[in-house]
């Protein structure tokens, strides 16, 4: 087998250290590239080879790009899962999502450590609010038109990658889950204690992929697919509100669990007030303006079948399966 040289940028993130393990599961020769302030709790395998990157220093990523690798060698594939989910304000949103995706592309050229291929994770928000009418699934061919802050800096990215000559694969991703994160661990805890909280009264379509089928279809995209693809990447089948609440509640050995509807003027009211205070404590808030908007969509329905035809995607993991894994490991690990 060939054995690529693989960069995870942004490998200290959630979902980086599932897919710097899919990568040596492959056998393939693995960096992770993270801050020097990086956590590196899940990145213990002896196996990781690590470079840190300063990202608001361009002369210092093109120094660790020159100098990490013995000379005339390159990383094959470059993964790109850097990025930010909350922020303070807009121009944070835009310094981590878009700025550092720009220094560090300028780094790759400059350098000439251009790969065979970079594959950049963004999000199904760079496509902004779908049919809420008739529930028609989200497709590549869709023109992004997003209505939050973090969607708009993802799809600047997104072009920004696509103007650098880099060749390039993009995943726009819907929600992602698994152990580790921290998000969807939320949502069972206050299921555990008894109550599924949901925004508005129309009915909303709920789409996931589970982070281990993520990871294994990033390297079935970097082995199969073209360049220069962009592809939506969900599980496949979606959701109700009614359906997570009642795989939720299994997983976690509930009962009875009490469905709490928030109208959206309400979820308003109450994102407006953590934002400020966010801002006021200089912590980024879960609820804002940004969660918000994401929380009132109705339709996130998405239709895989670009990523089944482009390299074979096929996830095999449900959200049943997913959540029960995820609160096996929140339980081990003493968070439920």
């Amino acid at each position: 087998m060939d054995k690529k040289k693989v960069l995870v940028v942004g490998a200290g993130g959630f979902a980086g250290g599932f897919i710097v393990e899919e990568g040596l599961r492959r056998g393939y020769e693995v960096w992770a590239g993270v801050r020097s302030s990086t956590s590196r709790k899940y990145l213990a395998d002896e196996r990781i080879r690590f470079v840190e990157f300063d990202f608001d220093d361009y002369e210092q990523i093109k120094r660790m790009m020159t100098t990490t690798l013995p000379e005339g060698e390159k990383w094959d594939w470059i993964i790109y899962n850097l990025g930010a989910t909350k922020c303070l304000s807009f121009s944070d949103f835009s310094k981590i999502n878009y700025d550092y995706l720009r220094i560090f592309t300028e780094a790759v050229k400059s350098t000439g450590m251009m790969p065979e291929k970079m594959l950049y994770m963004s999000s199904l928000s760079v496509v902004g609010p779908g049919d809420e009418k008739d529930y028609t699934p989200f497709t590549e061919k869709m023109i992004p038109h997003p209505n939050t802050r973090y969607g708009a800096s993802k799809l600047k990215a997104e072009m920004q990658l696509a103007m650098s000559s880099i060749p390039y694969i993009i995943f726009r991703a819907t929600g992602i889950y698994g152990p580790r994160d921290k998000d969807y661990f939320l949502m069972l805890e206050s299921v555990k204690k008894g109550f599924d909280f949901s925004v508005g009264y129309k009915r909303q379509v709920l789409t996931f992929i589970y982070v281990e089928d993520l990871a294994r279809a990033i390297y079935d995209a970097l082995e199969r697919s073209a360049v220069g693809e962009t592809y939506n990447i969900a599980e496949g089948r979606d959701y109700t509100q009614k359906e997570f609440r009642k795989i939720a509640a299994e997983v976690v050995g509930k009962s009875v669990v009490i469905p709490v509807r928030v109208p959206l003027w309400g979820l308003r009211i109450v994102s407006a007030i953590a934002e400020k205070w966010g801002v006021a404590r200089m912590k980024p808030s879960t609820l804002n303006s940004d969660k918000y908007n994401i929380m009132k969509q109705r339709n996130w329905r998405v239709s895989i079948s670009k990523a089944r035809e482009g390299f074979g995607f096929d996830p095999k993991i449900d959200l049943h399966e997913g959540m029960r894994r995820a609160a096996e490991w929140y339980k081990k690990e003493g968070w439920l």
